[in-house]
């Protein structure tokens, strides 16, 4: 991530809630490359992070994060743009996202070999951060990560950038966030779950965060990005190994055969341990946030007996 490593923990739980304007808010703020990031830190123990997935904000690992606190010191953050983060200063990369996740950790004064655990576009980052950050790495858990084992770059990034900002401007100029961005997520949500319910976070909540130009913005440009993070992630898969004797798994999502043998074979890649949760959706931290819990335990029980 490019910007000074001016990483500064900003004022206390209280204090962020009453910036964010709702008591439903909660954690603080850090400072990262000039960009306020929103982070939330909560219970004991060893340290897991949590990276979410495209788009997606702190709160959607809520019953997670609920699972998890009592064995866990879990650690939540917004990318840029995204939840209560301040808006992007530089456009999404592989290796910046995994920095990131890096930095929030300093930020957090927590310094020590942590569990990271990503969902979809989260997972790129979360293997990312496993790869070039060994040391820091005490186990891997991919949340229905999204899987490209053949993504190459495409040209012409920097027009392909430049589009994108004059869209989000436009867009924003427009009103779309405001009128219709809580209401996309709300559409996909139901999409996404299908029988098994909609968005349950409150719309409150989602207005806040999700009514902005800001989060439009940063949602784009990792829809653009995403082939060329897909792509990076290539390179550095054989450039960087994962850790010796890291403990690693892999939970795939729904009953697509195709989808589960991606998610199998990612598996096998990686040397990971493999889960199946035939009866959830992508969405599997809402459907089924006890298994999801329970991958991120079971990669810490395994680096604590090996």
């Amino acid at each position: 991530m490019s910007g000074s490593a001016d990483a500064a923990r900003a004022p206390g739980p209280a204090k962020a809630a009453r910036a964010s304007g709702s008591a439903e808010a909660p954690g603080s703020f850090v400072r990262i490359g000039g960009v306020p990031h929103h982070v939330v830190v909560e219970g004991g123990g060893p340290v897991c992070v949590l990276t979410a997935g495209l788009g997606m904000a702190w709160f959607d690992w809520d019953a997670v994060a609920a699972l998890l606190a009592p064995h866990r010191t879990v650690v939540r953050f917004d990318r840029p743009g995204l939840g209560l983060s301040g808006p992007a200063a530089v456009q999404p990369s592989l290796t910046g996202e995994a920095d990131r996740i890096a930095r929030v950790l300093d930020a957090c004064g927590l310094r020590g070999p942590v569990t990271v655990a990503g969902h979809s576009l989260g997972g790129f980052h979360a293997e990312a951060f496993a790869r070039l950050h060994p040391a820091r790495t005490a186990g891997l858990a991919l949340i229905d990560s999204s899987v490209e084992t053949a993504a190459r770059p495409r040209p012409a990034p920097a027009v392909r950038t430049g589009l994108t900002r004059v869209a989000a401007g436009a867009l924003g100029a427009a009103g779309v966030p405001y009128a219709l961005g809580p209401l996309g997520r709300r559409a996909a949500f139901r999409l996404t779950r299908g029988r098994r319910g909609g968005d349950p976070a409150p719309y409150a909540l989602v207005r806040r965060t999700y009514a902005t130009g800001r989060s439009l913005r940063a949602m784009l440009a990792e829809h653009t990005t995403y082939p060329d993070v897909a792509a990076q992630l290539v390179c550095v898969r054989r450039q960087f190994p994962l850790p010796d004797g890291i403990g690693a798994t892999v939970l795939a999502a729904g009953a697509d055969p195709r989808w589960q043998a991606r998610q199998l074979a990612l598996a096998g890649e990686l040397g990971a341990d493999f889960r199946r949760c035939p009866d959830a959706s992508h969405l599997v931290m809402l459907d089924r946030p006890e298994d999801v819990a329970e991958a991120v335990l079971s990669v810490g029980r395994a680096e604590m007996t090996a």
